[in-house]
């Protein structure tokens, strides 16, 4: 799933580390006209040598928001929550990582890389961002500083935010993140192998499937979600690897805002799909399948229904949570 309100809902649903080097001459003469003049060449070579140190330390970025952020050119302490797979992606660790239920949610698929960082709550309490004197803040969305938060997070550490919308294109993410950190190569070496990987996993399916449809459903106690046909998983099974999308999750989607969206029994019992994937059921599946509802779909009847769990990367979003969603289709799939 994707950042703060979404996740949020589902669930209920980093700067300044600069050390400037300072260096002076000296003439060595004698005379005082001399000495006034040294003296004063002195304090323009130290003016001269900071403003340089400053420029290989820090770059200034016009955030999405329009704040002038003076960003370092190698920060170390880095707070990015919910953009925990993008700096990943580019090979960078940050201070904390994203975290709800008081740290014992995650996101597992990540925990190979982060498992040794500390968590930090979702909402980023400012104690808590404060308590990792980070040396840069990345915020994903507008919503994450709105009102004064901005203003606060930015004393602590420089603060830049990504986008403007609840549900910011992943790929223009990664790439932005990629430009703050220095790193606007490796971003698009990250675009370019997951593009080629998903472009060779959707013509291996239409090969051996052709134009079949497919639907992400997560189950929560009664209620029941279905991914936006564009949004988070939806947007890997259906633009990335060309899966027809249902006619049920259209209407739905056509409307909805938010990456995950409930689907009253009724649309469950008109949902057509060839494929179904379960993802992170509160509900465990032989009670799932044993619902009248349930037992009636198409998919389930072909045995075309897949599970995965909270482990897996199918709630969220970015180059790693998508490439490892591709490679559970295909292997579902094509088994």
């Amino acid at each position: 799933m994707k950042r703060n309100k979404k996740y949020k809902f589902a669930f209920a649903a980093v700067l300044l580390s600069l050390t400037l080097l300072l260096s002076a001459c000296s003439g060595g003469l004698n005379s005082a006209s001399t000495n006034g003049s040294t003296s004063e060449n002195t304090h323009a070579a130290s003016g001269e040598n900071q403003a340089k140190e400053s420029q290989s330390t820090e770059h200034l970025l016009t955030d999405a928001l329009g704040h002038e952020v003076k960003v370092p050119a190698n920060p170390e302490r880095i707070i990015a929550s919910y953009l925990e797979d993008h700096l990943v992606a580019l090979g960078v660790k940050p201070v904390a990582q994203w975290s709800v239920a008081e740290g014992k949610s995650v996101q597992n698929y990540l925990q190979y890389e982060l498992k040794d960082v500390p968590t930090i709550p979702s909402e980023l309490p400012y104690e808590a961002v404060m308590s990792f004197q980070p040396d840069l803040i990345i915020m994903d969305s507008a919503e994450m500083v709105a009102g004064d938060k901005y203003e606060q997070y930015s004393k602590i550490a420089p603060t830049y935010t990504v986008g403007t919308e609840q549900n910011n294109d992943w790929r223009e993410e990664l790439l932005v993140v990629g430009e703050v950190l220095n790193k606007a190569d490796e971003a698009k070496k990250a675009l370019e192998d997951y593009d080629a990987k998903a472009k060779e996993a959707k013509e291996k399916l239409q090969t051996a499937i052709g134009e079949k449809s497919a639907v992400v459903l997560w189950p929560l106690g009664k209620d029941t979600y279905v991914v936006h046909e564009k949004y988070s998983s939806g947007d890997v099974l259906y633009r990335d690897l060309g899966l027809k999308v249902p006619e049920v999750v259209q209407e739905i989607s056509a409307t909805a805002e938010a990456n995950w969206n409930q689907i009253s029994l009724e649309k469950l019992a008109e949902l057509d799909a060839d494929y179904i994937f379960v993802v992170s059921s509160a509900v465990p599946m032989e009670e799932l399948l044993s619902d009248p509802i349930w037992a009636g779909l198409p998919a389930v009847k072909n045995g075309q229904i897949y599970e995965f769990d909270r482990e897996s990367s199918w709630l969220y979003t970015g180059v790693i949570a998508n490439s490892q969603i591709i490679d559970d289709v295909v292997e579902s799939i094509l088994k």
